[in-house]
């Protein structure tokens, strides 16, 4: 019975999305016979476009795979489910639409939660490849040269060819202390690199808050380092660097916010803020509103959804934020997707903020995540989002302000951050 219900699943998951039915309107009958199902739709005619699913192809198959397959030690059912699930959401050809089975849906949630096992990437899909979105902070695959941007083409000596997103993640995390050898081509070049990566656990903090200082005269800015004595041409200036909106992004946030604000308001020689959006992946649109509204008035825009169900939905700062008086740059970078361009386009957008660097990632859609019982998780792509001034930047991003890239040459200045001080003081 237990294997019945599995299959069920993904009966009804085909439902919804085949059909579009709504359990609230219509009555479905949904019953077994000889482990087949068969499907009725009763007390409401079915929308227009609804076309009919005869799932006899996929039970033969099954039933074949099962009774002639030469090596019966790797059918394992579970796991043909969950491919065939996979395959059906693969067919939308939307990279962010996922089935993640239970240990991957695991994973995404510790993920945003903030501490996980692996090498501390976030990964996604772009012109058919496996690419690096971002490498988190301080993790392993920042010190091995993963960089934001890189295609991921194989994963211990095995091609990544043909496998999807999930395939891949489940690939290369693992428990603490394991190596993973990921082979990489970085951008703007052919040549593949192989790189050997310890996993560990990943604690992700979301926000690091300080003021600091540089040197600036009127061509452009040193900054200093944190032992560095501030000398001639000094400008004080406030750091906030935000990696991921996840489960504790708004609470770390809020911890640190009303001391910054407080310096800022008591020292007239702190000039702004630089906002650090680089290589953050995004997360939850919640957050990004809430971060938003921190520099934006009450009641200006923050972004717009638009569906195919509900139309266009603007949602707008609601809440006091206690920086909408002070000049801010902003920094994003080919790693900046999501939500963290949801924040950069509203700052934009609202003559808040300069975005200096490199252009984003381009992640223009929403998605939204359920859980399927048994640990498995869906998500889906519900909506696109769009800039106060009507942007949809999938698959071409933001562009920003001031363009500038990291000085390959010399990885331990920062000319990006740099710029940015030197822009706030205009």
């Amino acid at each position: 019975m237990g294997n019945i219900r599995k299959l069920q699943i993904i009966v009804l998951i085909a439902i919804a999305f085949a059909g579009g039915y709504y359990f609230g309107v219509n009555k479905v009958n949904l019953e077994w016979q000889n482990y087949k199902p068969v499907l009725s739709v009763s007390s409401k005619e079915p929308p227009a476009g609804i076309i009919n699913v005869d799932f006899a192809p996929f039970w033969t198959v099954w039933e074949k795979l099962l009774v002639n397959y030469y090596d019966k030690s790797k059918l394992d059912q579970q796991k043909m489910l969950n491919g065939a699930i996979s395959g059906m959401v693969d067919a939308l050809g939307d990279p962010f639409t996922l089935y993640l089975p239970p240990v991957l849906n695991n994973d995404f949630k510790q993920g945003l939660a903030g501490q996980f096992s692996g090498i501390g990437a976030e990964l996604g899909t772009k012109d058919k490849n496996i690419i690096v979105i971002a490498p988190l902070d301080g993790s392993p695959a920042q010190r091995a040269g993963i960089r934001a941007g890189d295609v991921i083409v194989g994963v211990n000596n095995e091609s990544t060819a043909g496998w999807n997103l999930s395939q891949t993640v489940e690939k290369i995390r693992g428990p603490k202390g394991t190596d993973v050898t990921v082979s990489v081509v970085h951008k703007d070049t052919t040549k593949k690199a192989d790189l050997k990566i310890t996993r560990d656990i990943i604690t992700v903090k979301s926000v690091v808050m300080d003021i600091r200082n540089a040197q600036c005269d009127d061509k452009n800015c040193k900054i200093l380092g944190k032992t560095e004595p501030c000398r001639e041409n000094c400008v004080k200036y406030t750091y906030m660097r935000l990696s991921q909106f996840g489960d504790n992004t708004n609470e770390e946030w809020l911890s640190l916010v009303k001391g910054i604000s407080d310096k800022i308001k008591a020292d007239k020689d702190i000039k702004g803020v630089v906002l650090d959006l680089r290589n953050n992946p995004g997360g939850y649109l919640s957050d990004a509103t809430f971060i938003a509204s921190e520099f934006i008035d009450v009641g200006k825009p923050v972004v717009s959804e638009e569906n195919a169900v509900s139309g266009k939905k603007t949602t707008y700062a609601t809440r006091k934020g206690l920086l909408t008086a002070v000049r801010i740059i902003v920094l994003i970078n080919k790693g900046s997707a999501s939500a963290s361009e949801i924040v950069s386009g509203a700052l934009r957008d609202n003559n808040r903020a300069k975005l200096v660097g490199e252009t984003s990632f381009g992640k223009g859609t929403i998605q939204a995540a359920e859980d399927l019982g048994d640990g498995a998780g869906v998500h889906i792509t519900i909506a696109k989002w769009l800039t106060p001034n009507g942007m949809w930047v999938n698959e071409k991003g933001l562009t920003p302000d001031v363009t500038i890239s990291l000085d390959e040459k010399d990885p331990a200045r920062d000319t990006q951050l740099e710029k940015g001080v030197f822009e706030l003081l205009k």
